[in-house]
């Protein structure tokens, strides 16, 4: 392992794997010393055999579930024993198993946490060329509804290789999200914990016209959609409150100053408890959280304030 590097342990969750996975692992035992964490998500007696002989080969560590519990909570129990087996660990790389991901890009994008260890490196596709239609549609869609809610501009959230630096994983593993929507989520929690997210360019393969892909496209995208549904609905339900409150506190006062302070205070409340329990599910105490949330707002409503020329005065 070298020092620039440091322990960054690669994580591949594996559900019914075919013939890709062993494949992956010899190539990547070849051209990195880096352990690997390979997640069983329940594919059954008839797979035992290859996570076996997986298991014997040297740097590999293979953890199991005796049924099927998603890919979210797979990567969790892969994150989960690199803390615990890993612990001096800078992050985790995680990458599919179905041979989408060449060793050569699951190495660059190692490097590239191993260079910004306090970000989220992201190994964006370029979607171009014949790529089959369910993934074009899907992360493009993704990628618009990404921008408008949350603020990133990414260019392929969807994508199943990353670089987790070690700070993130902790809240990661407090989130509810068990199945492919558990990535969304690791976005989700990128702005909350203010980690900046880097794109890292990577190969776009599709063996098989994506065939081997255990993503399933009506209910896991439900699952994804929702959980955008979810941060939206609380912004949207925030700013009605606001409004509604001004607007009832303009007619009883004449002041616009007042209004605002009424409007802002209840909407934060509301806003404050609906993005830590519904969107964030957020586990950190109030004083670290509370200040910092309520000097937003007050900046943001001394802007509001004085972009409107306003009053304290009826």
């Amino acid at each position: 392992m070298s020092e620039q590097e440091g322990l960054i342990p690669i994580v591949i969750p594996a559900y019914m794997p075919g013939s890709p996975l062993p494949v992956l692992v010899e190539q990547l035992l070849a051209v990195t010393d880096a352990p690997i964490v390979i997640v069983d998500d329940g594919s059954g007696s008839e797979f035992e055999h290859l996570f076996a002989e997986l298991s014997r080969l040297d740097r590999v560590h293979v953890v199991r579930h005796a049924v099927n519990l998603g890919k979210g909570t797979a990567l969790k129990t892969g994150l989960n024993h690199v803390m615990l087996q890993f612990p001096d660990a800078r992050g985790a790389v995680t990458a599919d198993a179905d041979g989408q991901h060449r060793p050569e890009d699951i190495v660059r994008v190692r490097a590239k946490l191993a260079s910004a260890p306090d970000a989220l490196v992201m190994g964006v596709r370029q979607f171009t060329g014949n790529v089959p239609l369910r993934s074009r549609f899907g992360n493009s869609l993704t990628r618009v509804l990404t921008r408008l809610l949350i603020g990133h501009r990414l260019a392929d959230t969807q994508t199943g290789l990353r670089g987790i630096p070690a700070g993130l994983i902790p809240h990661l593993l407090r989130t509810p999200s068990s199945g492919y929507e558990f990535e969304l989520d690791m976005l989700i929690a990128c702005k909350q914990q203010n980690v900046p997210i880097v794109q890292e360019p990577i190969h776009t393969v599709y063996l098989e016209g994506n065939m081997s892909s255990h993503f399933q496209p009506v209910l896991d995208s439900m699952r994804i959609y929702f959980l955008l549904l979810r941060f939206s609905a609380v912004s949207l339900l925030t700013a009605l409150l606001d409004n509604i409150v001004f607007a009832l506190a303009l007619g009883a006062t004449g002041s616009i100053g007042y209004s605002q302070i009424a409007g802002r205070l209840l909407a934060m409340t509301f806003n404050y408890f609906g993005a830590r329990t519904m969107v964030f599910h957020s586990r950190q105490g109030h004083t670290v959280v509370l200040p910092k949330y309520v000097a937003l707002v007050i900046v943001n409503g001394l802007f509001s304030y004085a972009l409107s020329g306003g009053s304290m005065e009826p």
